[in-house]
């Protein structure tokens, strides 16, 4: 087998294009290699040339995906995402799914033009978590029962604990999201309080704004973050395409 035989079409995104754009290049396993636009009517797949090979969702591929869309989205304003890590036999196998997937498209080009996604973690500073728990009664005194007993001894009272601890860290989820996320959906388009990830997180959003008015939330973002600063950490990440706003999830057998 050539090593030509060997290569393969890898998508990164569809965008609304009636041209044959030049979107710049990247880098794979150490080459450099074009994006290029395959087309269908007003609608396009970015893609580059790539080894026909699974892509494992490693560091240095998944950087590898996100710079890509984050070039395209400097010079395109409707960028639909696509999940990583899609590589087809060849272009004439990806004008296929883009014919098959044109009536979704046309569908969501209207409603993702202009907008972007941001995300928004907040994880709460654990000299801040402990002074609540220590302010929560309850909880402090189940603590304090624990101490000092053998894992085996103070069994039910550690599933106590644990439950009680639940319910502690929903209260303060709930608290973030009443004075963080609600005035910062008011901002937005969209948005979306996803699952919190990990013992400590106490929000985990996504918003989806005008691309026009990215400079006015960040400014709100700012705010927000200069009243909570001495509780909790901002992770704000974007601009991405509509991630979690759209419910395209390509994958390879589904072509």
């Amino acid at each position: 087998m050539s090593q030509e035989e060997k290569m393969g079409i890898y998508i990164f995104c569809g965008i609304q294009t009636e041209t044959d754009d030049e979107l710049g290049e990247i880098e794979i396993e150490g080459k450099k290699c074009d994006l290029f636009t395959i087309r269908y009517k007003d609608a396009g797949m970015v893609a580059t040339r790539a080894p026909m090979k699974i892509y494992h969702p490693n560091k240095e591929n998944l950087m590898m995906h996100q710079h890509a869309v984050s070039l395209v989205m400097k010079h395109k304003d409707t960028v639909i995402p696509v999940s990583f890590g899609n590589v087809f036999q060849s272009t004439e196998d990806v004008a296929v799914l883009l014919e098959n997937l044109y009536p979704q498209f046309t569908k969501l080009f209207p409603e993702i033009k202009g907008k972007i996604e941001v995300g928004l973690k907040v994880i709460g500073k654990k000299g801040w978590l402990e002074s609540q728990v220590r302010e929560n009664a309850k909880l402090d005194q189940m603590a304090q029962k624990v101490k000092g007993k053998s894992e085996a001894a103070s069994y039910y009272e550690r599933i106590k604990i644990g439950g009680a601890a639940q319910e502690f860290m929903n209260s303060l989820q709930k608290e973030v999201e009443k004075e963080i996320f609600e005035p910062l959906n008011e901002g937005a388009e969209a948005a979306k309080a996803n699952d919190p990830i990990g013992e400590t997180m106490l929000l985990n959003a996504s918003f989806l704004i005008d691309r026009d008015k990215e400079e006015e939330f960040d400014q709100k973002v700012n705010a927000a973050h200069d009243q909570w600063k001495d509780k909790v950490e901002f992770n704000y990440t974007g601009p991405w395409p509509a991630y979690n706003f759209v419910n395209i999830r390509l994958k390879v057998e589904d072509s």
